[in-house]
């Protein structure tokens, strides 16, 4: 078996194992440092057992305790050490298995030499070999005591910091470290299994069909499979395993449905939301082209890099291009505004360190902000690195870009929007325009001694003229939804904006008016106290110890975007293969390789499989670092399809309590939106319509109604789309909005939109219980499902065949049937007591919030346009005592854990 060792530096690699200097090179003293901390006790752990515990019994006449024995070599005859060349020794080429002329060594698969461990083998060799006297070894050792943090060396720039760092949290640095994998061997399975053999743990058998063909689906799409492709899995499943599970991921990923869940993942890396958040959370109308264009790139399989370039510098690419221009909306997603209360500096300044940031973890995996202010104290990462970083986007300004809408964006819902928007605002102006009329009618001249309705106005007039005035002005801005505008991005000079309500155009000089940020270190993080200059940069580790070359950055008016986004994207950069596919595995099993897919740090979790997310790094990038084929890679393994269950759970938890091991498939739970969708699915209300403007789902009307809160004001009240195909979308597709949370999503832990999602949490709290039993929205599916069932002509026994298969995937055992069939005939009974009455919706809401200026309460009402036509999902009142009954029993599947659980 040969690998191949890309190593980085010798001067940080010794830097590495505690040693840091300004020579070039290493000297005799550095190097015995090395031989005392990590070369004698690798020869002692891992070579001496063989090959010096005994000197009557020496395996192969190699005797491994001084250097007279390495010298002499073993049998052969030939020296097993050549000083000053570890490429010619045959130690380094048996240790790093190299070379099929000398045995493997150590001959365990367990004890091979890691990456790190080679790498100190090999520069002890390379400096000379010295091997210092027993007291010399000891009093090193006793120097650099066990746990003592490392020195990392000097970086490229002349004013590095030394800092101690521990070398094995600097990992994703390091170059690629590339095995070969024995012909007809699965990948993923050769790197999984060999630990689970080191481990002494049998992998547990594959799971069930049907529950595979749940598993893959949901994985893939985001959705349940259909009763029919679940069938027709499990017939190929039972001819040839392996090739149904290729055809059906082939399938799937063909469904435009793929992009829309891959999406979803990547929406929540970015912070995809259509509001600005803060004060005013004003509307980003154009925001759902960026969520679009992320839902093609995967439906594509645009390569990874060409996605990351894009995404960085679409702009700097080709301006002329609509899809680069949207692309560039990833550096507009986090909160940001700009108010008439704000410093715009600091704003400025804020969103820089937002943008900062968000590229470092979403492409480097590296949060990038505790650089502000000092050298980072867990990572090589020098406050240096990160002002550099910045100066990138220091010519970066936002901005609503023209872009023609493409042929493949879905113009579906641009009249409906554009008409309730405008009602908004026409109900807003007249509102406004009578309580104008009577304000100047009623107004007299005021002393300075005049109290609030002393001039003939109440409490809340003079705050109603500015709350209308200010939803105007946000509704107005939401017209340019329907519009070819884009939420991107422009080089330029820094203009000074005081108040940012309304969209900010390109200017047709970009470098005509405003100054240059000047590109400098700000001390404390401070825009206040401008330090030391920096050029635009990268950063140095992932170069000085990753063996990357230097790349040059352009100043001035030069596209710096695009030389950072180059830099990311090249293949050598030793961070971005590895980021992408370990978060590629998290998605599909719950978890990464490498612990937190935003944090590749000192503070991150170390890979648990090293070399198996190095492999698949690299063959991501051989294969056009496609997305599409790294899940076919990794579906098709075993590791994926195991069971949930290992065979003996007890000896499985005692050797691998964390299922770090990948013995057994670790069940998860559906996301919030899958919750949704899946319901949405089963009772056939589901609308698949791909893209378009967002929706408005229905919501809780407690939280709907309640007043928001805004500067200035009150935001208007959330209206849900009338009609049902419109509200019944996918909830990648419902309108985010950072200063109103869909409380249904909340409850099972979609995360917030102001910080990057590295991964779903999963929590298990009792509203979710009751929001599953009680809430509007699952008794609404329920409803749903038990028409539909109903609409199929069917018997008793045949309609609970059919609820099973279209919420479950599968039919009842006849003991499940038994018991269905008697709850449902004892809610029947029940629900033909009950009487319910058609409900109907306000069009008018009355609302009461804080006068701004008076701190006194005032109500006013407000028009609801969209619920002048609103149709409801169901309406209980129409339907006959047994559909309700049959809801209920809808209802408990779809509070089952089968239903809610991947297995």
């Amino acid at each position: 078996m040969q690998k191949t060792v890309l190593a980085f530096p010798l001067v940080f690699a010794f830097a590495m194992w505690g040693l840091a200097s300004d020579a070039d090179e290493p000297s005799t003293a550095d190097a015995e440092i090395l031989f005392s901390r990590r070369i004698s006790p690798i020869l002692r752990e891992k070579c001496l057992g063989c090959h010096g515990s005994e000197p009557d019994s020496i395996e192969g006449s190699l005797d491994l305790r001084s250097l007279s024995g390495l010298m002499a070599g073993g049998e052969s005859g030939d020296p097993s050490l050549v000083p000053g060349n570890a490429t010619d020794s045959p130690l380094f080429l048996s240790a790093s298995r190299e070379s099929d002329d000398w045995s493997e060594m150590p001959p365990k698969e367990s004890e091979r030499l890691s990456v790190e461990e080679l790498n100190w083998l090999r520069d002890w060799i390379d400096a000379g070999a010295p091997w210092p006297d027993e007291e010399q070894i000891k009093k090193i050792q006793d120097q650099y005591a066990e746990g003592e943090q490392v020195l990392t060396s000097k970086a490229l720039s002349d004013d590095w910091q030394f800092r101690r760092y521990e070398a094995h949290k600097l990992w994703a640095y390091r170059p690629l470290h590339v095995e070969n994998v024995p012909e007809n061997e699965h990948p993923v399975d050769w790197f999984i299994n060999r630990k689970l053999l080191d481990a002494n743990l049998a992998p547990a058998p594959s799971a069930e069909s049907s529950k595979l063909a749940r598993r893959i689906s949901f994985g893939l799409t985001g959705l349940p499979p259909k009763p029919s492709e679940t069938a027709a899995f499990l017939s190929a499943f039972a001819d040839n395993p392996e090739s149904a599970v290729r055809d059906f991921v082939s399938k799937l990923m063909q469904s435009p449905h793929y992009g829309e869940h891959f999406g979803t993942h990547w929406l929540d890396v970015a912070r995809y939301a259509d509001s600005a958040g803060f004060a005013n959370d004003f509307s980003r109308p154009n925001a759902w082209r960026y969520r679009d264009y992320v839902v093609r790139a995967f439906n594509n399989d645009k390569p990874y890099n060409d996605f990351v370039r894009e995404q960085i510098a679409g702009d700097e690419i080709d301006a002329k291009d609509p899809e680069k221009l949207i692309a560039t909306g990833f550096l507009r997603m986090g909160p940001w505004e700009q108010t008439g209360m704000s410093v715009f500096k600091e704003t400025r300044q804020q969103w820089l360190d937002d943008v900062t940031d968000s590229v470092g973890q979403a492409f480097l995996g590296h949060a990038m902000q505790c650089c502000k202010c000092h050298d980072h104290k867990f990572d090589p990462v020098p406050t240096r690195d990160y002002y550099s970083m910045m100066a990138v986007f220091s010519t970066t300004q936002l901005t609503e870009r023209d872009a023609a809408l493409l042929e493949v964006e879905c113009r579906t819902g641009f009249k409906e929007s554009d008409e309730w928007v405008t009602a908004k605002i026409d109900s807003y102006s007249r509102q406004q325009a009578e309580l104008k009329k009577r304000v100047d009618k009623q107004r007299k001249q005021e002393s300075g001694e005049a109290k609030v309705g002393d001039n003939g106005l109440d409490p809340g007039d003079e705050a109603s003229l500015a709350r209308m005035n200010k939803n105007i002005s946000r509704h107005q801005w939401e017209l340019d939804r329907t519009k070819p505008i884009a939420l991107s991005v422009y080089t330029g000079n820094t203009i000074l904006r005081k108040n940012v309500t309304a969209p900010t155009p390109l200017p047709s000089n970009p470098w005509g008016k405003g100054e240059m940020d000047p590109d400098t270190i700000l001390a404390g993080g401070s825009v206040y106290s401008p330090a030391d200059p920096v050029s635009p940069g990268e950063l140095s580790a992932a170069e000085s110890l990753g063996g990357f070359e230097t790349q040059s950055f352009p100043g001035g008016k030069g596209k710096r975007r695009l030389a950072l986004a180059e830099w990311i994207a090249n293949p050598r950069n030793p961070l971005t293969a590895r980021v992408m596919v370990n978060r590629v595995w998290s998605w599909h099993f719950g978890k990464g390789l490498a612990a937190n897919p935003n944090n590749f740090g000192g503070t991150g979790g170390i890979p648990t499989h090293p070399e198996l997310l190095d492999y698949l790094a690299a063959w991501f990038m051989q294969h056009d670092w496609s997305v599409k084929q790294l899940n076919e890679l990794i579906l098709s393994s075993d590791a994926y399809r195991r069971s949930t269950i290992h065979p003996d759970p007890k000896f499985e938890t005692e050797l691998d309590p964390s299922k770090h091991l990948y013995a057994t498939f670790v069940p998860r739970r559906l996301t919030a939106e899958e919750l949704r969708d899946a319901m949405l699915l089963a009772s056939g209300e589901l609308n698949r319509q791909v893209g378009g403007v967002p929706s408005r789902p229905s919501m809780n009307f407690e939280v709907a109604f309640q007043p928001r809160q805004i500067m200035g004001g009150t935001a208007s009240v959330y209206e849900p789309d009338p009609l049902p195909q419109q509200r019944n979308r996918r909830s990648l597709y419902a309108e985010k909005l950072r200063g109103l949370r869909d409380p249904f999503l909340e409850s099972f832990n979609q995360p917030g939109p102001d910080k990057s999602c590295e991964l779903r949490e999963t929590s298990t709290v009792a509203t979710q219980a009751l929001t599953l039993f009680n809430s509007d929205e699952v008794l609404d599916r329920a409803y749903g499902l038990a028409i539909r069932v109903v609409k199929e002509d069917l018997d008793d026994d045949g309609a609970i065949n059919r609820a099973f298969e279209l919420a479950l995937g599968r039919l009842p055992s006849d003991h499940e049937k038994s018991i269905c069939a008697k709850h449902w005939a004892d809610a029947t009974e029940d629900e033909s007591k009950k009487t319910y009455e058609i409900k109907t919706y306000p069009t008018k809401i009355n609302r009461t919030v804080m006068a701004e200026k008076t701190g006194e309460p005032y109500s006013f009402e407000e028009e609801m346009p969209a619920y002048q036509r609103y149709q409801p999902d169901v309406q209980p009142a129409k339907l006959d005592a047994k559909t309700r009954g049959l809801a209920q029993v809808c209802l408990v599947l779809f509070n089952l854990n089968e239903f809610a659980y991947l297995d």
